[in-house]
């Protein structure tokens, strides 16, 4: 995220500052203040005497000095609860609201971006968790997605959506992050292209997304992107909430109705746009084995030989706060190691060499064993305002 960028996000702060201090007061109800501290990535928690602070990570990514950003921030303020997200994004709970202000415009400095955590927004671009990493992925979907991720945020500021927008990115046919029922979605294919796939969702009335487009070349995902937008403005329901996502725009236009639309949408970007080409420089992980090699359930051996990726999903979905700082501190002086959010609520800590492996395991015992364990929890109703029962 550019500086530039960073800036405007901060500036936007005041409006919510201003709201969030009238609705703990009691001068701003409920209902009104959600359809603000939404689009910050807040909202008031059930009783209304604290809130929650989601902090967006591009792709479920977290480098060290972010995860060492989101330490310091759980010691500085005493945060007692962090859930990590389907949407590949961590929530702090229980907070005051000069916490918030102060987590949120220090973030900034460590690229982290709470602005359209939630509303009508797009939402965190979410990718397969060992993209870059897989041994039988087609290829690595990252690089793309993050430059999706950056580009749809511009939007924020210059467009009004009739509800939220959800994009994924998926390196194989596994579909971890499922971008065959995102609003949009791009599914890697063997001969290095994509699919893209748009208007799905869950919920009330799901539906599978329509395949709008085969063989798409990576380096042109920006203009499926922009004619997703263009897509949801053009046709997305403003009158009726309760009908505004994208899949409802397969019953207004029906199914091959809407792929042509969309495909009308798609040729006037085309023609409209020159400059939303792609010239991605792969990253290469460079680190070499160690020679040690680990077995284990919770050990995925990586496409990197020689070196492993350990996976922990901490039960609920909600690690102890210190084992964040805990995992940091294990990890801080490894090589190229970095965590991976995954939409099951787990998370990996990639790129690890045998004895590193063992550490990591070490310090995350305490987490799933089991199918059942590692079940996907929401946060529960105890804390959230629309929660129907204490699923923690």
């Amino acid at each position: 995220m550019s500086k530039f960028a960073n800036e405007i996000w901060k500036s936007d702060m005041n409006i919510f500052k201003e709201a969030t201090d009238k609705f703990y007061k009691k001068e701003l109800a409920a209902k009104d203040y959600k359809g603000i501290s939404g689009g910050y990535g807040s909202y008031a928690q059930r009783g209304g005497e604290s809130s929650m602070l989601r902090l967006r990570m591009s792709g479920g990514r977290v480098t060290k000095e972010k995860l060492h950003f989101l330490v310091k921030m759980i010691e500085k303020h005493k945060v007692n609860k962090v859930h990590f997200t389907t949407c590949q994004t961590i929530q702090y709970h229980n907070l005051q609201p000069a916490v918030l202000y102060n987590i949120m415009s220090e973030a900034l400095n460590y690229d982290i971006v709470t602005r359209g955590g939630g509303g009508d927004f797009p939402r965190n671009v979410m990718v397969s968790p060992l993209s870059g990493v897989e041994k039988d992925e087609y290829f690595d979907v990252m690089p793309y997605a993050l430059e999706a991720s950056e580009y749809l945020m511009a939007f924020i500021k210059t467009v009004t959506l009739p509800r939220k927008l959800k994009v994924g990115f998926s390196n194989s046919d596994k579909n971890m992050p499922h971008a065959t029922f995102r609003d949009l979605g791009f599914v890697a294919r063997v001969d290095g292209t994509f699919d893209v796939y748009s208007a799905g969702g869950l919920g009330n009335n799901p539906k599978m997304g329509l395949k709008v487009a085969e063989a798409v070349e990576p380096s042109k995902v920006l203009y499926y992107v922009k004619a997703m937008v263009q897509m949801f403005i053009a046709y997305g329901n403003y009158e009726n909430r309760g009908k505004a996502r994208t899949r409802y725009m397969q019953d207004t236009l029906g199914a091959e109705g809407y792929v042509q639309a969309y495909q009308k949408k798609l040729a006037e970007v085309m023609k409209e746009e020159t400059n939303l080409d792609l010239d991605i420089v792969p990253t290469m992980i460079t680190k070499q084995s160690d020679g040690i090699v680990v077995t284990d359930k919770r050990i995925i051996p990586q496409k990197q030989e020689g070196l492993y990726s350990v996976w922990y999903h901490p039960i609920g979905g909600t690690p102890d706060p210190g084992k964040l700082r805990r995992i940091y501190d294990t990890i801080k002086d490894m090589e190229q190691v970095e965590l991976r959010l995954s939409p099951d609520e787990s998370v990996y800590i990639i790129n690890c060499n045998g004895e590193e492996a063992k550490k990591v395991l070490q310090i995350t015992a305490d987490g799933a064993n089991t199918t059942f364990e590692a079940s996907v929890s929401c946060i529960g109703s105890t804390i959230c305002q629309v929660g129907v029962r204490d699923s923690q």
